[in-house]
């Protein structure tokens, strides 16, 4: 490293210079600058020897790498590498000093700066950075973008994602090899700051961010060979050199490479290396080449000398004269640069500095030359590697940049043989785990496969190798020269068979098995990335007709390596029982690239195929597969446990299928089309091991196969044919046909969100690989996908249901598609879950109910299928195979028979054969299959033709079977003893139907094999007869001769009347109808059960065959004789028996399911409906039919109905909340917005909380602090708000309800030791009981009546019933149990809210601050109500607040806590609102004492709460009414003194004038003028107005003030008081409030509280004024309460006059707006630091409410043992909290000690959520999510409505 930087000073010092005198070693004191300077001139010079020998000698000394470091003892420790010391700082120092030549660093830097001349933008980062990817923009599907280049470059409207990189990378902005030119932004930043790094290398990386002229200076350094051979040849005085060079050796020794020079060293090492090709060998030779350095290779040695029979192969590497593995010749520094890189596995720093230089083109050259040199070296690093995971990630940050420009890719393929150099550290990485194959042949099998239990598979350690290998395919001209290339090809074959077999499952046949090894997932990720990801790549250059050669090359070497395969295992015709492996690449790269040439290439399929015997090999391995799958889903391999199911389902999973049973299906379609096709139905129902289940014997014995699996094995079976013969997807559909269907089949399984269709559908079937690799980020897209989405599904927007689960943007197929296109079978082989083929079923069922296309259950439907291409012609024989046609008609014989173990299933996959065998049939109807020679078929006297056509017609007579003694057909069949010979008499008489399979299939394979080896003949014989003679325990067969006489039309037809149960109802359509037959379809025959398919089979059949159509006739005009009753044996019976009962029970539950679903529904609706206010059904807290005496309560845990008592209380489940939503409202109605730049900020100068906060801290200054706290409300923050879901229970039984809870092991979600709870019958979360106060309705109809007593009567009587101490009906002094649990639940609301909230007095605990605390609870509940009623009552009626709502048990509480504090009746507010006083004087405090606070400053909507709360309970109507009467003429005057302040001097001098012209008139205490006019003439005798100079602009409104705008304001004043006397009168007397416009709203709403008097005429328009009632005279009131304000604003008029004016117009709260675009935010956020540890957070959050930035999860933030999100969130919601997370874009709230994920209220443009944004697509507000979050917010109901809560132990 120092001799990098060393030669990097030497090097940019400058030109030659003279010579200087000598420079004093004087050690650090040594001027540095000086020397520089000094030796800059000196080296400017002509002759400048002596400067280059001074300036060596300096660098000698300063850069000597013995020099002891700061604290180290001597050399060894300093070459070790301990921190950098003093003395490397020193160094470093010098380097600097010597570059600058005397003058500044950082000067000098920004000179170099200024001569880069680079377009390239270059930054490299590591891993998690969050970088972007363009797919319009890129040419390289690796392209990628730091977002400061992606935000410049235009991007609207590309197909661009934003990711997270998961291994690092670098932006190739610029980079035209990379992305096209057109899109690279103009400007270049090129001087990003990366993180600080280690001094050496910090330095060498400060030089590359000097831009291009420092980076190729640096670059000749690195490269300059000379220059590295003098540092390190080890020669002349150079001592310190030469130890070096010692020690790189014995490093590069240890590693297990040679250094060619070395010749001591390199004979030891490798004898025979230096000669020319470098040779691909078994074990057997294996080590010399391998080096000594792999541990495992001895012990590999030794059980290998068996295995080296694998061919050697020659690699076309020319004369390459050193070692691919071993030899390494270091030639210059960046050589050895990156072999020490490698040694220590690729530290992050120097990672960094190699691919900061890569903008330099030569350095780029020159590097990933180097880095194929090192190719093999780093295969060993890796494999031995501990952080092998760290260390891929690291390899694939350096390659990437490297591999993915063709250019470049293909210069090094040609200059240092890349693609012999990957292939073949690929093959040796893979030959360290090889293990001995056991598939087929276990003993002498010479195959060897991978072993997936090594850590070399299981860990994906060669994940990066093969990433490179597949992104340098990706390449054309590199893939050309891999295909041309023989010697390649042949080694890459013999790479993958090292796949071909691996992971072989054997099936447990009697214990289950010990241990379930979960290495299969390693095999699937090896065979899907090693193998078939480089399969596509290659696929995709193969696609036009000039590259047929290369299709040609690879399929004759992938048949010969499955000869080789063949021959290495032994396999002869039969596999080996019982084992599968879901792996055969060799099988799968020979279907994909059959598959290309038919279908790009135009090559004649016939010219690639090899012979019979080759073809009749080739698709056992994937027959095989396909029986293994039935067998798994027919739990015949249960005892191999779980991870054999998993398997299955990987094999056909999304990202597995188009690259395993797709090209297995199309194999096994290629061979089905060349082979006989006899012999191949026979092999399926052979493989499947149904052969013994198709006869016509009612009874048989299965050989292979247990009973109760036969069923699902014959369905399989079936299946399997029909998807063989119904599937088009490589045999002739186009790519958008393909792409329709797979789409259409996902669909109709479930509805999808477009993020998951696109992960559904494998898009290589489409277009080959755009991008194979899978580590990259990509998702492969296809231009039609958007387009075929949109002709085949419908878009559902996203919803919001009620239950609270967020639903995503989802596409649904149009009606069409269920109509014509919806296909069973693509769905059967789609599906990873069997149950999802039912959902497909039952949402075709729902479509064709709800359309009324057909009313009960339907079968699958039909589909007609795209036409073959000619090449697949053949495949269509197996429909028209006598063999077939025997299976399916024996196969309707026996389902018409009711024989045991078949199902519906069976009979529609036989029916969809017929159709389709109708469908395809030889237009020829007496064409005959060629005889093969040989004896008679023994099925020929089945069916005369091969014609399905014909044979369906055809009448079978007599069959002759194969039954066990015991056969109920021996029993009633008189031709019993016939013997064989006695057949002949017998007309058409069938054979032997057990045989009739199995020795067919025999025949025919023999009579190939005979062909070719006749001793492969005898061995196939041999084996065959000991593999199939039945086992001893097998029933004695007997044969026996059934009575047919029926053709398959006749079956069908018997089926119709059987499946309809009626007799003759088949009746032919053509009767009525002739035009049927030469219709083309008919629609009613589209959808329909099996007798729609009947039919439909019918029609077919007489379409194409007049034959046909007269014996459908005749069979219909014979009446059918029923069908014999079935003999029942007693095991039947007993499975009848039961299946019946379990359909009964079925049925049973079913029934009992829809009830319980219809009950849970309507109590749904009546109980738990919290956000639908309108059809909600309310609850019954009390009774209000005037008959009941008291009210009755149900107890929800005991089910008892009766009154609550003072013994037994009953009490409401309530939810107990702090809340400071009422805080959050402002008084502008412009949005906040959350700030996106650092000029925009939030203040919540302006919030409601705020605003009270100052006005009470105002009051405190200068007022009586037990006045004060009388004189507001507090609440606005940390308020207790109290809901209930309206359910009662006993309290008892509530106490015993909490107990069992305790001792409830299994809960989630809430803490019982806290006291929370869910209410036991609706289940809604809650944490207290309210108790209900015994009373009765009576009682309360008489409170209510009207009574005549004047206004001065109820004053007093109000009055006196405030100062009767306790005058409650309950006594205090006896505890009972209601008070009891009234001082409980007072304890628990205090509880609630955290002490700040409720404690606002100056003396700690005083009693002035409980009352002011419970009197703010029912203002809290008040205010929150209105909120939730949108801020007005002007809808009326009782919401569902209303009825759900607990404040009248709330004030019942509440009034008795408070009447156990007494106010003084000197200070009773009421008195100086109903009295005069004798001395105004006296009113005020003096001097020492501080005054009480005037009337005119007290908030009277607190006054109410104070007078209502401090009478005793029940209220009667008459003192509420007045009690508010009384307070009015107080707003009003405060209403009119706030006025006087905001209007100006003129204003105030011509309403005094207006109004004392009209004070004597008689209405004169009832005119606003006056009175107005009043109060300014009053309150103008002190200094309220004056000093107005200063403040003038601030108070003065800018409007001029008519009467209209005057009566607009007080109304507006008044309203808000008005508002919550209404609700507070709804509540306690239960009056409905009446609905009304807007502008009638303080009219109705003055009438409804009896403001108004009764006479009031509506002729005039309405003056607020009429609702006065002064209780004295009014103008002496006045006078007395304006000389309270004149006595303070004596002293203190500017704080006198901004208390007068009250702000009362708060608009309703709102979480803060967000901007449309995610991307805005994440912008700003994920990089901005946190304002409290100044760092950038690793998980940043910010609040909805206020737009606090915040570290989630940060300990750096952590106070007091809370996180700061928690913190936040008790400072800002009281303990909720609603905080948007920036780096996954979902929202979480906190509510007290739980958390819950909310979701997230940005979609893409497909409706869908990116949680942790791990698609990186661009995402938009959603407005209908935002709202419903924040109605969530503003109605308290996030514990309701959000299921999935957990504790967060204050770590948020």
């Amino acid at each position: 490293m120092a001799a990098a930087a060393a030669a990097a000073a030497t090097a940019a010092v400058g030109d030659p210079q003279p010579p200087q005198p000598e420079v004093p070693e004087q050690g650090p004191a040594l001027d540095k600058a000086a020397t520089a300077a000094h030796l800059k001139a000196a080296l400017s010079r002509p002759d400048n020897r002596a400067g280059a020998e001074e300036l060596q000698a300096l660098l000698e000394r300063v850069l000597n790498a013995e020099r002891p470091l700061a604290g180290a003892a001597g050399g060894e420790e300093a070459a070790g590498g301990g921190g950098p010391g003093a003395a490397e700082e020193d160094a470093l120092e010098w380097c600097k000093c010597l570059l600058a030549g005397g003058g500044g660093y950082d000067e000098f830097c920004a000179a170099v700066r200024a001569y880069d001349p680079a377009a390239l933008c270059g930054l490299v980062w590591t891993a998690n950075f969050v970088a972007y990817r363009c797919r319009t923009c890129g040419i390289s599907p690796c392209m990628s973008l730091c977002a400061e280049c992606f935000h410049q470059g235009d991007h609207t409207g590309h197909d661009f994602n934003m990711f997270r990189s998961q291994a690092g990378g670098a932006c190739d902005c610029g980079d035209s090899n990379v992305m096209r030119e057109t899109d690279t932004p103009s400007e270049k930043d090129l001087n990003k700051v990366l993180q600080l790094l280690e001094p050496q290398i910090s330095f060498l990386e400060d030089l590359t961010k000097m831009g291009g002229a420092m980076r190729s200076v640096l670059t000749q350094v690195l490269t300059n060979q000379q220059n590295y051979k003098d540092l390190t040849s080890g020669l002349g005085e150079n001592a310190c050199a030469k130890k070096s060079h010692e020690k790189y050796l014995i490093a590069l020794k240890s590693s297990g490479l040679t250094y060619p020079e070395d010749k001591l060293v390199y004979g030891m090492q490798e004898p025979s290396a230096g000669t020319s090709t470098l040779v691909v060998q078994g074990f057997a030779g294996a080590s010399g080449v391998m080096g000594q350095l792999e541990s495992s290779d001895e012990e590999d040695q030794d059980g290998s000398q068996g295995l080296g029979k694998r061919k050697r192969v020659k690699l076309s590497s020319g004369t390459k004269d050193q070692s691919i593995m071993d030899v390494l010749k270091h030639k210059s520094f960046l050589e050895e640069l990156l072999f020490w890189t490698i040694k220590y596995e690729f530290p992050q720093k120097m990672v960094t500095f190699l691919l900061n230089m890569l903008p330099d083109q030569e350095y780029k050259v020159a590097f990933t030359k180097t880095f194929v040199q090192h190719y093999a070296f780093i295969m060993k690093t890796l494999k031995k590697s501990h952080e092998s995971d760290t260390m891929s990630n690291r390899i694939v940050h350096i390659s990437v940049q490297l591999f993915s420009n063709e250019e470049l890719a293909r210069q090094v393929t040609e200059e240092c043989q890349l693609l012999d150099i990957m292939v073949t550290v690929l093959l040796y990485m893979m030959e360290s785990c090889l293990i001995k194959s056991e598939l087929q042949d276990e003993e002498n099998s010479l195959h060897v496969v991978v072993n997936c239990g090594e850590a070399l598979l299981k860990n994906n350690t060669y994940w990066p190798l093969v990433s490179d290998f597949i992104n340098i395919l990706s390449h054309q001209s590199v893939a050309k020269r891999f295909l041309e290339d023989h010697g390649l090809l042949v080694t890459w074959m013999n790479f993958v068979s090292f796949f071909q077999g691996m992971n072989l499952n054997k099936r447990e046949l009697n214990e289950h098995v010990e241990f379930e090894s979960q290495t299969y997932y390693a095999a699937f990720a090896a065979e899907l990335e090693a193998c078939a990801q480089p399969m596509w790549g290659l696929l995709s250059h193969c696609k036009v007709r000039e590259t047929q050669e290369y299709t040609r090359n690879v399929v004759r070497y992938c048949l010969e390596a499955l000869q080789d395969w063949f021959d290495a295992i032994n396999f002869v015709d039969e596999p080996a029982p019982n084992q599968v492996t879901f792996h055969l690449p060799l099988h799968r790269y020979y279907a994909m690239f059959l598959s290309k040439a038919v279908k790009c290439q135009e090559l004649d399929l016939d010219s690639l195929l090899p012979d019979q015997e080759m073809l009749m090999k080739l698709m056992i391995h994937p027959l095989q597969i396909q029986a293994s799958l039935a067998e798994i889903h027919s739990n015949m391999w249960v005892r191999n446990g779980l991870q054999i199911k998993g398997q299955a389902m990987t094999y056909v999973q999304s990202h597995f299928c188009n690259s395993m049973i797709d090209p297995d299906i199309y194999l096994l379609q290629v061979c089905a089309s060349r082979l006989d096709p006899d012999y191949f139905i026979s092999s399926v129902f052979e493989r499947f091991k149904v052969v013994d289940l198709l006869t016509m014997a009612s009874q048989h014995h299965n050989t292979v196969l247990d009973v109760e699996h036969e069923r699902s094995m014959l369905e399989g079976a079936l299946t399997f044919l029909v998807i063989l013969l119904s599937l088009r997807l490589h045999l002739g559909m186009s790519d958008d046909e393909i792409l329709r269907a797979e789409m259409v089949a996902q669909l109709c399984m479930n509805d999808r969100t477009h993020s998951s269709l696109l992960d559904l559908i494998s898009f290589k079937n489409v277009i080959c690989a755009q991008n194979p690799n899978p580590k990259s980020g990509i998702i492969p897209g296809s231009y039609s996908f958007e387009s075929v989405l949109s002709a085949v599904a419908d878009f559902k927007a996203p919803v919001f249901e009620p239950g609270g689960s967020m639903q995503q943007g989802m596409y649904t197929p149009k009606a069409e598609v269920w109509d014509q296109e919806f296909d069973p079978v693509m769905v059967i082989l789609r599906t990873v879950y069997r149950r999802d083929v039912q959902s497909a079923m039952d949402r075709y069922t729902a479509f064709l109910k709800q359309s009324g296309k057909f009313p009960s259950n339907p079968w699958p439907p039909y589909k007609k299928r795209t036409s073959l291409h000619p090449s697949y012609k053949g495949l269509m024989r197996l429909l028209h195979c006598k063999t077939l046609h025997i299976v399916l008609f024996t196969l309707l014989y026996k389902i018409l028979m009711d024989h045991q173990n078949l199902s519906e299933h069976v009979l529609c996959m036989v029916l969809y054969l017929i159709e389709l065998g109708l469908e395809n049939s030889a237009e020829d109807d007496s064409e005959e299959e060629v005889s093969m020679g040989g004896p008679e078929r023994c099925h020929d006297s089945w069916f005369p033709g091969c014609n399905l056509v014909a044979n369906m017609r055809h009448f079978i007579n007599y069959v002759r079977v194969r039954v066990p003694e015991t056969a109920p057909e021996l029993k009633r069949d008189s031709l019993a003893g016939t013997s064989a010979d006695g057949l002949g008499s017998f007309q058409n008489s069938g054979t032997a139907q057990v045989f009739s399979l199995v020795a067919e299939r025999r025949k025919k394979f023999q009579e190939i094999i005979n062909r070719s080896n006749s001793e492969a003949h005898q061995m196939a014989r041999s084996k065959m007869s000991s593999k199939w003679s039945a086992p001893g325990s097998a029933p004695q067969l007997t044969t026996a001769i059934l009575e047919i006489k029926e053709s398959i039309l006749s079956l069908l037809i018997k089926l119709h009347h059987k499946l309809s149960g009626k007799q003759n109802s088949y009746y032919p359509p053509w009767f009525d109808d002739i035009e049927v037959l030469i219709q083309p379809e008919i629609p009613k025959y589209n959808h329909g059960d099996g007798i729609t398919a009947v039919e439909r089979i019918l029609l077919k059949a007489a379409m194409q065959s007049r034959m046909n159509k007269r014996i459908i006739e005749e069979i219909c005009r014979k009446v059918t004789p029923p069908v014999p009753p079935k003999k029942i044996t007693a095991a039947e019976k007993k499975t009848l028996d039961k299946e019946e009962r379990r359909q009964k029970a079925r049925e049973r539950q079913q029934k009992l399911l829809a009830e319980f679903a219809s009950r849970q529904k309507s109590f749904m609706e009546t109980a738990m409906d919290v956000d639908s206010p309108e059809n909600d059904i309310p609850m019954e807290i009390t009774a209000t039919e005037p008959q009941v005496s008291e009210a009755v309560y149900d107890c929800v845990i005991c089910g008892q109905s009766g009154p609550s008592s003072e013994d037994r209380p009953t009490g409401l489940v309530v939810l107990l909340q702090a809340s400071s939503v009422l805080g959050q409202c402002r008084d502008n109605s412009e949005p906040k917005k959350l700030p996106i730049t650092e000029e925009e900020q939030i203040y919540p100068w302006d919030t409601c909380a705020a605003v009270h906060d100052v006005r009470l801290s105002s009051l405190q200054r200068y007022f009586k602090d037990s006045s004060c706290l009388l004189a507001v409300s507090i609440g606005w923050e940390g308020g207790v708000y109290v809901q209930t879901c309206g359910h009662t229970l006993h309290i008892d039984c509530h106490k015993s309800y909490m107990e069992s809870l305790r001792n409830d092991q299994v809960l989630q979600g809430f803490s019982v030791d806290k006291g929370e709870f869910t209410c036991p019958l609706c289940r809604q979360f809650a944490n207290s009981v309210l108790p209900c106060y015994p009373g009765s309705n009576v009682e309360n109809n008489l409170w209510q009546r009207p009574s005549n007593k004047s206004t001065q009567d109820l004053i007093k009587e109000v009055e006196e019933l405030q100062g009767r101490p306790g005058a409650f009906p309950v006594s205090i002094s006896s505890e009972t149990n209601l008070s009891k649990e009234m001082e409980s639940v007072m304890k628990d609301i205090k509880n609630t809210t955290q002490k700040k909230y409720r404690d606002y007095s100056k003396t700690p605990g005083s009693p002035d601050n409980d009352f002011l605390f419970m009197y703010s609870v029912a203002r809290t509940n008040l205010e929150l109500e209105l909120v939730h009623r949108g801020g007005s009552l002007c809808s009326g009626g009782a919401s569902t607040a209303g009825k759900r709502s607990c404040l009248n048990q709330l004030f019942h509480v509440l009034a008795l806590h408070m009447r156990l504090y007494t106010i003084d009746s000197e200070y009773n507010p009421w008195k100086k609102l109903t009295q005069l006083a004798e001395n105004m004087n006296s009113q005020l405090g003096n001097e020492e004492q501080q005054p009480e606070v005037p009337i005119l400053y007290h908030d009277v909507t607190s006054l109410l709460l104070i007078q209502i709360l401090m009478m005793p309970q029940p209220l009667r109507k008459e003192h509420f009414t007045c009690i508010v009467k009384v307070l009015f003429t107080l707003l009003y005057t405060q209403a009119l003194a706030a006025l006087s302040v905001k209007g100006s001097e003129e204003d105030r001098s011509a309403w005094k004038h207006v109004g004392a012209l009209r004070k004597n008139t008689c209405d004169a205490e009832k005119s606003g003028e006056v009175l107005l006019s009043f109060v300014v003439s009053e309150l103008s005798k002190g200094k309220l107005y004056c000093e107005e100079g200063t403040q003038e602009c601030a108070v003065v409104s800018p409007i001029a003030w008519s009467p209209d705008s005057m009566e607009k304001y007080i109304q507006a004043f008044c309203l808000p008081f008005l508002r919550i006397s209404s609700l507070l009168q709804h509540h306690l007397f239960g009056e409905d409030l009446p609905s009304c416009q807007e502008e009638e709203e303080f009219s109705v709403l003055a009438s409804c509280l009896g403001l108004l008097p009764t006479f009031y005429q509506t002729d005039h328009p309405f003056i607020s004024a009429s609702c006065l009632d002064w209780p004295v005279a009014a103008f002496d009131i006045i006078t007395q309460w304006c000389f309270e304000i004149r006595s303070f604003t004596e002293r203190h008029a500017e704080q006198g006059k901004a208390l007068l004016i009250q702000e009362s117009r708060w608009k309703l709260p709102h979480l803060l707006q967000l901007p449309e675009n995610y991307n805005t935010i994440f912008q700003y956020y994920h990089r901005k630091t946190c304002s409290v540890c100044t760092k950038v957070p690793k998980d940043p959050a910010v609040c909805l409410v206020c737009g606090t930035f915040v570290c989630l999860k940060g300990l750096c933030c952590k106070q007091q043992s809370y996180c700061e999100c928690v913190l936040h969130s008790q400072n800002c919601g009281a303990g909720t909290g609603i905080f948007l997370l920036i780096n996954a874009s979902v929202i979480i709230i906190i509510r007290g000690h739980r958390f819950c994920l909310w979701g997230s209220v940005y979609l893409d443009a497909h409706g869908e959520e990116d949680r942790d944004l791990r698609r990186g697509k661009p995402l938009y507000i959603c407005e209908e999510r935002y709202r419903v979050l924040e109605q969530q917010w503003i109605s308290h109901t996030f514990d309701h409505i959000n299921k999935r809560w957990g504790p967060h132990y204050n770590g948020l």
